[in-house]
């Protein structure tokens, strides 16, 4: 009987978690924010990030932050807390913090303001940010791509771990198929109108071109293998 017991409180426990943090995607966490009364939006963002450009009424705190765990405590443990970040990682990581500080009511945003943004959802930026962000214009992408060798196009940015660690293998297979395909790697921050141009909501994110067409697209992390093996198969 204790037993049952035990493991009874382990499911109600983790229920209740799971519960605690709710993943909702862009469209449901928008929904579900309008209807919310007393709702805190809270991004995990870094402040430059943030600066460029975030959802309306919502307050930043840096989730890298040494800080973080003694900001949150100023937060309302008795109304919701909706979080979101970049692409949806730190977020993650936050609302877990959240939930063990006693936060009962914590939304998560799948795919983060990449995702909010791709799809074409409104934000409270600069004027100015759109001009400061443009970095490659489509007509030059355009022209990079439109080769009749094949093109592979790394979107990468220096805060995605992921991206970082293929980033040596993606400069060296440029340098090694040079001949036979152009490899090129773009930084998102630097070209975020182009990748939202692009319909890029998620990163690292490869698309791999031949005579100006889209032939395939592929995220998250891969070995040199799978690139290679990606790359042969579409020279």
């Amino acid at each position: 009987m204790k037993s049952i017991l035990i493991s009874f409180l382990g499911i109600l426990l983790t229920t209740s978690a799971v519960l605690a943090q709710t993943q909702l995607t862009t469209n449901d966490f928008q929904n579900k924010l309008n209807a919310t009364k007393q709702a805190q939006l809270l991004d995990v963002r870094t402040p430059e990030e943030y600066s460029q450009g975030h959802l309306e009424k919502a307050e930043n705190i840096d989730y890298r932050n040494a800080a973080f765990k003694d900001q949150v405590e100023k937060l309302d443990k008795n109304k919701p807390v909706f979080v979101y970040c970049l692409s949806g990682g730190r977020s993650g990581q936050a609302a877990k913090i959240l939930h063990e500080k006693g936060f009962t009511d914590v939304y998560d945003m799948q795919g983060g303001y990449l995702k909010w943004t791709s799809s074409g959802k409104l934000i409270d930026a600069p004027k100015d940010a759109a001009a400061s962000n443009k970095g490659m214009s489509a007509p030059d992408f355009k022209k990079l791509t439109r080769s009749g060798k094949l093109v592979m196009v790394d979107f990468y940015a220096p805060w995605c771990a992921p991206c970082i660690k293929m980033l040596p293998t993606v400069h060296k297979l440029a340098e090694e198929y040079k001949s036979k395909a152009t490899i090129e790697a773009i930084h998102y921050d630097q070209n975020k109108a182009l990748a939202k141009e692009l319909g890029i909501d998620e990163i690292p994110a490869f698309l791999f071109y031949k005579n100006g067409k889209l032939i395939l697209r592929k995220n998250g992390l891969m070995e040199e293998a799978d690139f290679k093996k990606l790359i042969e198969e579409n020279l």
